[in-house]
């Protein structure tokens, strides 16, 4: 998974990443409308950015930019990033208004004794027309090297959770079958870091 440089700073109000898709569900089915998404680093942060041209199902006790447990049980954009010497990753939750939530994982499943509830977080959203959303988070670098080890070795997955209530599981990495299941470390595609380039 490739990880554009940015020389400067990214700013929300002139965001403009070139964005992958996502067109098929867990299943292999084709989706209605693709998600999309896109991934870069500036000198300070990591930004994630997601979307969608239909509405969002987004968890009734959430708020715009806030730190909220439990995103996963309605639409939500995820990343996955992991430390391939240690086996620790992160789990990042963003909704379509903002709200976000993170964990540290020790092991496939295996949380870390205390959520992560990563410093410095700053998320952005907005609706576009016709219902739909855009919304991305920007996460300081210092912090993912700190608690993942960002670097070339990085493993990293982007999934999705959406059309909620009857959710459906989306993953860039290519599922092996069964029941969705997001935390596989061992399938992610390694992070590639370029100047001037984007996924």
């Amino acid at each position: 998974m490739l990880l554009a440089v940015e020389k400067g700073a990214l700013s929300w109000d002139d965001l403009d990443l070139p964005m992958s898709l996502i067109r098929h569900d867990w299943n292999g089915s084709q989706l209605d409308v693709p998600v999309t998404f896109g991934l870069a680093l500036d000198d300070t942060r990591l930004w994630f950015v997601a979307g969608c041209e239909s509405p969002a199902l987004v968890h009734p006790e959430s708020a715009p930019g806030q730190y909220t447990p439990g995103l996963w049980r309605y639409d939500v954009a995820e990343f996955f990033l992991a430390d391939p010497d240690t086996g620790r990753y992160l789990e990042f939750n963003l909704a379509a208004h903002g709200a976000w939530w993170s964990a540290l994982f020790l092991a496939p499943r295996m949380p870390a004794a205390e959520e992560d509830k990563l410093p410095g977080v700053k998320t952005y959203a907005k609706n576009l027309h016709g219902g739909g959303w855009i919304a991305a988070a920007a996460i300081p670098l210092e912090v993912l090297r700190e608690r993942v080890g960002l670097g070339e070795d990085s493993r990293m997955n982007v999934t999705f959770i959406i059309d909620s209530p009857e959710q459906k599981y989306l993953s860039v990495n290519p599922p092996q079958g069964g029941e969705p299941d997001f935390h596989q470390p061992a399938l992610w595609t390694q992070v590639e870091i370029r100047p001037g380039k984007f996924f």
